[in-house]
């Protein structure tokens, strides 16, 4: 007799699944890159809202590095964007070649950006006020200043002191371009001359500091200015903290090197959150009655 239940029904075989048949169906793909996680706060961030928020994290926060493409669309008024010295483009003087030629590192960064250097400059308008503009960029061999780079700054200092306009540089750099050599120094000397100058004259220059801004950059033009604003957080020096704790063999304090820590230290005039950085340019330009 076979087996029956409680109301004397007989119970059914049931043959075992096989794993085929019980494996779970495969979910859908995501596609890559819609969420990443904020270095911030470790909460995972949806990018679009991110990218909608100025690249500003809404949980925390945490300012996201952009590049000048996207710096210069944060600021400037819609299609007031007038591109100035694209014909500049880096040569290689020395034949530098490390693990591997400069040449190749100058083609490789110009296939993934719109510009032949890591710089755009212009004439904009900012809330309806005229503006000259550059913008380092960090995505073109991490913002690092060679020969384009000085000459770019130096002309838009020149072209502000020209036609009377005040200037905003956004520094965003690892600093000299090591594979110019002695070249990369020299803008050092000529951006800070063309700044004397434009002083002279009676110029309104206004600088704004991201994270990084280190080397040879923070050691002329970045910290040469009328007015020095930062953003939350950006990390600002000459060496980085890690070479300079080495060196003097002592902890430094927390913070160092931060805005917010130079800004108690009176190397910085404001901290400024991204959002408002429109704002803040527009009402120094006010008060300077440029």
């Amino acid at each position: 007799m076979g087996e029956s239940s409680g109301k004397g029904k007989p119970m059914t075989q049931v043959a075992p699944r096989t794993w085929a048949e019980v494996k779970p169906k495969k979910r859908s793909s995501i596609p890559e890159g819609l969420w990443l996680r904020c270095p911030g706060c470790a909460q995972m961030v949806y990018r679009k809202q991110m990218e909608a928020n100025l690249h500003v994290c809404p949980e925390c926060g945490h300012h996201f590095r952009i590049g000048a493409e996207e710096r210069v669309r944060q600021l400037a008024d819609p299609g007031s964007f007038e591109p100035m010295f694209t014909t500049l483009a880096p040569r290689d003087p020395l034949g530098f070649v490390d693990l591997k030629s400069y040449k190749d590192r100058l083609k490789a960064a110009q296939r993934s950006s719109v510009t032949p250097d890591a710089v755009q400059a212009g004439r904009v308008f900012v809330k309806g006020r005229a503006l000259m503009l550059c913008c380092l960029d960090l995505t073109f061999m991490m913002g690092s200043m060679g020969s384009v780079v000085g000459e770019a700054v130096t002309r838009s200092i020149e072209e502000a002191t020209r036609q009377d306009l005040p200037l905003a540089v956004v520094s965003c750099s690892g600093g000299a371009r090591m594979q110019e050599s002695g070249l990369s120094l020299m803008q050092m000397a000529k951006t800070s001359a063309a700044l004397a100058r434009f002083d002279d004259a009676g110029g309104l220059f206004i600088s704004v500091l991201t994270d990084p801004t280190t080397g040879g950059v923070t050691a002329s033009f970045a910290m040469l200015g009328d007015v020095i604003l930062a953003e939350p957080r950006a990390l600002i020096g000459f060496a980085g903290p890690r070479v300079i704790q080495q060196t003097i063999r002592q902890e430094l304090p927390e913070g160092f090197q931060r805005a917010e820590y130079l800004l108690q230290a009176g190397m910085v005039d404001r901290v400024v959150e991204r959002q408002h950085l429109r704002s803040e340019i527009a009402r120094l330009i006010d008060y300077a009655g440029k």
